[in-house]
């Protein structure tokens, strides 16, 4: 299968899973802030949306596409042709590109640079401890694998 339509398929099978994980978010955020009331959305969201179905059609739609745009920049990871410096460059560029508008969009950070600044160290932050764990593991796969040869 060519890279384009193996994109396009894992980002329509990502949209379910985005949803899923904003819907966990939704559950983790009200068991911490809730006092026992489940927040749909950002308080801010909900006045700006004009209603809480509104502000959660909105919510839901962002966490499709960032579900969309994780899975299908996954096949950057299978460029073969390119080094791992230039598929993290590029996944983290695509990702980023997407996480930033959806938060902002969302509400999910302060609307001002020194929120956006703070959302993009946690991503920054978040982004490295993931990639760190996977190359990990995929080095000790390798090695197995190095040895049964």
């Amino acid at each position: 299968m060519n890279k384009k339509l193996t994109a396009l398929t894992r980002g329509l099978l990502g949209i379910p899973l985005g949803i899923a994980i904003g819907f966990i978010v939704t559950l983790i955020i009200s068991g911490i802030f809730g006092n026992g009331e489940y927040l749909s959305a950002r308080p801010e969201l909900i006045a700006e949306m004009g209603s809480e179905i509104n502000a959660v059609f909105l919510q839901t739609g962002l966490s499709a596409l960032v579900g969309m745009a994780f899975a299908a920049g996954s096949v950057i990871w299978e460029m073969e042709d390119w080094s791992l410096a230039k598929q993290t460059g590029i996944y983290f560029l695509v990702t980023a590109l997407v996480m930033l508008p959806v938060a902002w969009f969302a509400r999910w950070t302060e609307r001002s640079f020194k929120g956006i600044a703070i959302y993009f160290g946690i991503f920054v932050g978040i982004f490295i401890i993931i990639w760190g764990i996977q190359y990990l593991i995929w080095r000790q796969k390798i090695k197995k694998m190095n040895e049964k040869l």
